[in-house]
């Protein structure tokens, strides 16, 4: 078994490297002398790797790590050989499954149909000219049979296909619009994007019965968020409202599909109602367009007998059509009917108006979304109190923010305590670690510091506290923590010039709990008691 283990990028480097530079038998044939155990002497030097690979004689092989294009060996091949492809196989062998992974790297070269290195231009312009192209004036889903037919038999069957896939998509279909005019070459890089979110969709739904599918939805989830990432920038890089005016008819067709894609409520990684409401807020100039959507989404609301998921779903769209034009208390109304309201949902319009700095349209929508953040997963609360704080600081008062953070109690404790520090509020964040029983051995020593310069006393129950639970567990690991407490507590009453009242309060607590003997012993040899 091969010791040598290069790092985990180097790997997926050369993962993306292979479909671009081989021939599918010749990477075959490196497979079956991989796993007949013709790879020796595998080492590495500097960026490269080095090994003896056996054939009809013994070859000499290096593959690059960082230029992959620089990789050679020593037999008579013109182009990547048997002998690379062995190496690469041993490389990978730490990491999974070899035969797995030949499977779909071949799939990728047959959907790229590179050339291998070494062809002449002359045969890559027939090659391409011999290819399938979509046209310019096609419609979109004639487009999207063309990426199928590129990705045809593409699956999920080892840890990087989605990186790949995502990776191949914006690698080898945009070129086919390089010469088309820019707005229709705009729409058609909408739709790469759409492809490849449905695509995503296409396999974590197929695995999702496998045993490694909490691995595959995780890896769903991200590839689908960079999915999303690059629409939002392809789309604010782009008019919309002018793609729309130069190309209605491909404009219409795009906002159907999407439509069929975020209206269903299907389980997804794929936040398909963000994308559509994010598109439709960019056109807001369209009237008409929107108007034909909204009588569609109220036929859509009539129908009874809805999944609940899905006339969530509709519900959702028909109200941001009703905010697009500013009538914000009917999209609340309307809200009010969601089943399952998820407050991640609305994060679209957090994020809108915080950067358009409309800090009392935020105010509004904060207090809508306070009474299901409760239930929300830490992300989504998280990322709630953050857009609170941050409204906050451009309000009069903070006394509202105050309210909700002790109103969401235990669970926004992280965020309020900050808070608290931050406005160098220290009683009230006394009060907080009090309430929530906080031993100040588990608080930072800066926090505590900052307190203690600021006035020493307000330190005094907090420490009293702790103290007595910690004696109250009874144990001797739980006595000298007790001590360690009483230690700090003795300083501070010190630093305050009240050694009477430290003397008055060691020994009450002795006579407290002058029954348990190991304490005793534990105060006399601090000497507080004789």
């Amino acid at each position: 078994m091969l010791k040598l283990q290069i790092p985990k990028n180097r790997m997926n480097y050369l993962i993306k490297q292979i479909p671009l530079h081989f021939d599918a038998a010749v990477l075959e044939q490196g497979w079956e002398y991989y796993h007949k155990g013709r790879v020796a002497d595998v080492d590495l030097k500097g960026t490269s790797i080095q090994s003896t690979v056996a054939g009809k004689r013994l070859h000499s092989t290096t593959v690059n790590l960082e230029h992959f294009q620089d990789s050679s060996c020593s037999c008579s091949f013109d182009g990547f050989c048997q002998h690379i492809g062995a190496t690469f196989f041993s490389l990978y062998a730490p990491y999974g499954r070899p035969e797995l992974l030949l499977q779909q790297l071949k799939q990728q070269i047959f959907a790229r149909k590179k050339p291998l290195r070494g062809s002449s231009p002359a045969q890559e312009r027939k090659d391409a000219a011999k290819a399938n192209k979509p046209e310019e004036a096609a419609s979109p889903a004639d487009w999207h049979r063309f990426f199928e037919g590129r990705f045809h038999g593409f699956s999920i069957s080892h840890q990087h296909s989605i990186e790949t896939f995502y990776d191949s998509a914006l690698e080898s279909l945009p070129g086919f619009a390089a010469d088309w005019k820019s707005s229709m070459r705009e729409i058609y890089m909408l739709h790469i994007v759409l492809f490849m979110m449905r695509k995503i969709e296409q396999f974590y739904q197929e695995t999702k019965s496998s045993y490694l599918s909490y691995y595959h939805e995780n890896g769903c989830k991200i590839a689908a968020k960079n999915c999303e990432d690059k629409l939002v920038e392809l789309a604010q890089g782009m008019d919309l409202n002018a793609s729309f005016t130069a190309e209605p008819k491909h404009m219409l067709a795009t906002l159907k599909m999407l439509g069929e894609f975020a209206l269903q409520g299907k389980d997804s990684p794929i936040d398909w109602l963000f994308v559509y409401r994010f598109i439709w807020w960019k056109l807001s100039g369209q009237k008409s367009a929107q108007k034909e959507e909204i009588q569609r989404l109220d036929a859509l609301l009539s129908k009874k007998d809805q999944l609940a998921k899905k006339k969530d779903a509709v519900i959702a769209a028909r109200a941001h059509f009703h905010i697009i034009q500013g009538d914000t208390d009917s999209a609340f109304k309307l809200l009010e009917l969601l089943a399952h309201p998820q407050a991640k949902d609305y994060f679209l319009y957090l994020n809108y108006y915080y950067n358009d700095k409309q800090w009392q349209d935020m105010l509004v929508w904060l207090r809508w979304l306070f009474k299901s953040i409760a239930q929300a997963n830490h992300d989504d609360f998280r990322t709630f109190c953050q857009y609170w704080l941050d409204t906050t600081k451009h309000l009069d008062s903070d006394s509202e923010w105050v309210q909700v953070m002790e109103s969401l109690l235990p669970r926004s404790y992280y965020y309020y305590t900050a808070y608290l520090l931050q406005t160098k509020r220290y009683r009230q964040w006394v009060d907080l670690q009090l309430a929530n029983r906080i031993s100040p051995l588990n608080l930072y020593t800066l926090e505590l510091k900052a307190i203690e310069e600021h006035d020493p006393a307000l330190l005094l129950p907090l420490y009293h506290q702790a103290a007595e639970r910690a004696v109250l567990e009874k144990n001797r690991a739980s006595y000298k923590t007790a001590v360690r407490l009483l230690k700090k507590l003795h300083s501070i009453y010190k630093q305050l010039g009240q050694n009477d009242r430290w003397e008055h309060y060691v020994y009450r607590l002795a006579d407290k709990f002058s029954r348990l003997r190991a304490f005793q012993e534990e105060l006399k040899k601090g000497k507080w008691i004789r």
